[in-house]
């Protein structure tokens, strides 16, 4: 066919009775859904104040039948067809050249998602959750009901020793560290907890986790209270590794979209973010000084951060490939190991004196490494040089690794073909000192008690 008349074919197509087809209007859907559309727009902005653990003005956005239920403010949140009187929508739109009052300490809503609420709700807001999903509540007055054992994805002791806090489904279980019993059930929004720590003075506990595929969150929990303080929703995936910095004023964390982050122990604000990593971040761990902030990931690699600026410095360990066979799954910083670094050329990363840290790292290919936080000396392409030692390997992977208190000895967690295995090692010349074999299930975290004569796994 010739280009005139193809040309000719084109302009017929376009003509109607000498009259040019206007492009018909593209079709909006027919329906706004609940599940698919609004429900994650509350997930993310909503539910950290607006769930059953923390519901902030008696008003709780976990479940259609709750976002029409009342608060405290008595006003109707939502008003089927009627968006113009729907409190909610009051909520999160400007009034009287006003800002929107919620999301409260946050950017208010994007325009386009304050608009698909309004016409959801204009449209009868109907709830199209599908039967699948439709569970039955979990909080703490319907806490879980286990009929196998959970996988314990972290445990840590408090700091003074009496309790000991293990992850569950929905929940962390606070023992008696003395196995005499339980003593509270912290049952929050997260399906699913990653990991778990004390603050420094054992009066605030962090957890963070989420619902795969859907949201993460972390939550600070009052222990006395036993009362969640604070929900910070982040990403869309379960987030991993939580760490306190000394003074218990930050928190750090990895996420599946490959950032490090941190926020603000008390008012959930972000102070820090990272991208330098490839692959998901699964630990964090402050510097004695709280200046930095080492991360590990599933790229085969520990990162040095810098809080303040939030600037990537450097890669502690090597960055030739082959040099660690596998992703990296735990980290520790031994405590009471600190002096300061030799001088080093000015155009070394970590240069100037700082805090001398040591790390503890493990991964896929099971083998305990001891690595300086700081470089002192020159990079060199290909060099390891911030490693100290290696211990013996362990078999399978290394999940966890932590050291006591003292800093004297060092416990690593591994797991293969569904049996795990814990050591503990002299932290300084790599004797072992004991060994515990599970007969079932693997092992993905371990912890000493806080005197150093036992860990649990």
């Amino acid at each position: 066919m010739s280009l005139g008349r193809l040309f000719l074919l084109t302009a017929l197509s376009l003509a109607l009775n000498g009259h040019l087809v206007a492009a018909e209007p593209a079709v909006e859907s027919a329906s706004v859904s609940y599940y698919r559309e609004i429900r994650p727009i509350f997930v993310q902005n909503c539910q950290g104040c607006h769930q059953p653990a923390k519901s902030s003005g008696g008003y709780v956005m976990t479940s259609h039948a709750d976002i029409l239920t009342k608060g405290d403010s008595e006003e109707a949140p939502i008003v089927p067809g009627k968006p113009q009187e729907s409190f909610l929508v009051a909520q999160i739109t400007s009034q009287d050249g006003q800002p929107p009052v919620m999301p409260r300490g946050k950017d208010r809503l994007p325009e386009p998602q304050v608009k698909l609420i309004k016409k959801w709700i204009e449209q009868g807001a109907k709830d199209d959750t599908p039967p699948s999903a439709r569970l039955a509540p979990v909080d703490a007055d319907h806490p879980p009901i286990y009929a196998l054992p959970p996988v314990i994805t972290s445990i840590d002791y408090s700091p003074d020793g009496t309790l000991l806090a293990v992850s569950g489904y929905h929940e962390v279980l606070l023992h008696h560290a003395d196995g005499s019993g339980l003593v509270a059930r912290l049952v929050g929004a997260s399906e699913r907890i990653q990991s778990l720590a004390f603050s420094p003075d054992g009066k605030r506990l962090a957890v963070t986790g989420g619902n795969p595929g859907r949201f993460g969150e972390v939550q600070v929990w009052d222990v006395a209270k036993r009362k969640l303080v604070l929900s910070v929703p982040v990403t869309f995936d379960t987030l991993y590794g939580v760490s306190w910095s000394g003074d218990g004023s930050k928190i750090a964390f990895g996420c599946a979209d490959n950032t490090l982050r941190a926020i603000d122990a008390t008012t959930g604000s972000q102070i820090l973010y990272q991208g330098a990593h490839s692959d998901w971040v699964l630990g964090t761990v402050f510097s004695a000084d709280a200046t930095h902030v080492v991360s590990i990931s599933r790229d085969r690699s520990m990162k040095l951060t810098e809080v303040a600026t939030q600037r990537f410095i450097d890669n502690i360990t090597s960055i030739t490939p082959g040099a660690l066979k596998g992703g990296l799954l735990t980290v520790s910083r031994r405590p009471q190991k600190e002096k300061k670094m030799a001088k080093v050329p000015p155009d070394t990363p970590g240069a100037a004196p700082k805090i001398y840290d040591e790390l503890l790292i493990g991964g896929s290919d099971g083998v305990p490494r001891l690595y300086k936080m700081h470089r002192e000396t020159k990079r060199v392409i290909g060099d390891d040089a911030n490693r100290i030692r290696e211990y013996e390997a362990m078999p399978g992977r290394i999940y966890a690794g932590c050291f006591s208190a003292d800093g004297s000895l060092l416990a690593v967690g591994s797991s293969l073909d569904g049996r795990g295995e814990v050591r503990v090692y002299q932290a300084e010349n790599g004797k072992r000192v004991s060994t515990f074999e599970g007969e079932k299930g693997a092992v993905y975290t371990v912890r000493f008690h806080p005197d150093g004569k036992q860990a649990a796994s």
